[in-house]
């Protein structure tokens, strides 16, 4: 294990990415003394607008990275999309990445994933490369289901994902990549119960430390529940997730949060669908919900610091995201939030700094329920609460969905 420092400075994380995850960071940063090193594109960004040490600058270029890991003792990430080839630069240049380029690449580049995890054996849903139109119908006739098209890199919240109609469908969209030049893969469309997320962390040293599995609920690509721990979830299947995600953070050799994100599928076996290797949708409950959060747990991980419990805190608890609203409410944002906690004053909430855009996720809300059964009760409150702060409309017979479902 890393030695202990004696200098009299506080250790600096340097995060790629201004946005809400490296702003969550910072605040669990705070906690410990510390302040994270922030590299953005703009003075405006969710984290630029918290932290006093900034380097603004892109996550291509090898300067502003040098500049943002100039004297840090470890460098990690705010989103996947900095090139290896910087990343392996900044190795030479003796800094600490974590996670590193060659685990990182996993969760940039899809078909390097999935062959990878091919290799472990971890369970995955039939794919293939894509190099011409012609490969879709070789790919349908083999696997004799609905097919998923999805760019090789890139994508989030639903993009870069297409979910075909028919055959016809899957070879309008791969052609349409293709012309583009951008490089795409198939999957078979797996038959799943629901959406699942195992989150994990690790250390350089090794340790590793696993939180309960959830639920997450999607709507148009876009994660807008978590309920924790995943209802009915037998004790069997949660153990497996969690043993996945371990096994998978120490042969990809992460350092750091790694969310594993899982279908159950309809006869109740578990498929590994995307890797993140940072803080994760799926892990913001953990803020309000365990004794250790996921922003917390990540500080410690890439400082090789011991890891923080896991233990949940409540019997469940629910995260409901905050969505910008399709029209502009009738209300500003801080005058919703008042109402809320007038209506609702056990909710958690924590927002963004973010501009409020159509789909946009600008905050989120965290709801505790004192027992198991509670879990309807407080997925309802916590999916009113975060309807509330994006639309600012409130209806005592509101159906716990959003008016634009």
């Amino acid at each position: 294990m890393m030695a202990v420092s004696n200098s009299p400075r506080s250790p600096i994380v340097a995060m790629v990415g201004g946005g809400q995850l490296a702003r969550m960071t910072h605040q669990a940063a705070i906690a410990l003394g510390q302040c994270l090193r922030v590299l953005a594109v703009s003075p405006d960004d969710p984290a630029a607008q918290v932290s006093p040490d900034v380097v603004i600058g892109a996550h291509t270029d090898l300067d502003a990275l040098r500049r943002a890991a100039a004297g840090a003792d470890a460098l990690t990430f705010d989103h996947e999309h900095v090139p290896t080839e910087l990343l392996e630069a900044l190795v030479a240049d003796g800094v600490k990445v974590f996670p590193p380029p060659a685990a990182l690449v996993h969760a940039q580049d899809k078909l390097v994933m999935r062959r990878k995890l091919a290799a472990l054996g971890a369970p995955i849903p039939r794919f293939t490369a894509v190099s011409e139109v012609s490969d879709v119908d070789a790919f349908a006739a083999a696997v004799d289901v609905p097919l998923v098209v999805k760019t090789v890199r890139g994508g989030y919240d639903g993009r870069g994902v297409v979910l075909t109609r028919d055959l016809g469908h899957a070879r309008e969209v791969v052609a349409g990549y293709l012309a583009d030049g951008v490089p795409v893969l198939l999957e078979e469309r797996v038959s799943m119960r629901r959406e699942l997320s195992a989150l994990v962390a690790r250390s350089p040293f090794g340790q590793g430390a696993a939180w309960p599995v959830v639920e997450t609920v999607q709507r148009d690509g876009i994660c807008v529940t978590v309920l924790a721990p995943a209802p009915g979830l037998s004790d069997e299947l949660a153990s497996a997730a969690e043993q996945l995600g371990l096994r998978l953070a120490d042969e990809l050799g992460v350092v750091g949060v790694l969310a594993v994100e899982l279908f159950e599928t309809t006869d109740g076996a578990l498929m590994v669908n995307e890797l993140a290797m940072r803080p994760h949708n799926s892990g913001h409950w953990t803020m309000d919900g365990s004794v250790t959060s996921q922003f917390e747990q990540h500080l410690r991980a890439v400082l090789d610091y011991p890891l923080g419990d896991t233990r949940p805190l409540a019997p469940v608890t629910v995260m409901a995201n905050v969505l910008g609203a399709p029209h502009a409410p009738s209300m500003g944002l801080d005058e919703r939030l008042h109402h809320l906690f007038g209506r609702i004053p056990e909710a958690k909430v924590h927002l963004y700094g973010k501009a409020e855009r159509p789909g946009r996720k600008v905050g989120h809300v965290n709801i505790a329920g004192c027992d198991l059964q509670d879990v309807d009760r407080v997925r309802e409150r916590a999916e009113r609460a975060a309807h509330w702060l994006s639309h600012a409309e409130w209806t005592d017979g509101w159906d716990g969905h959003s008016a634009d479902d």
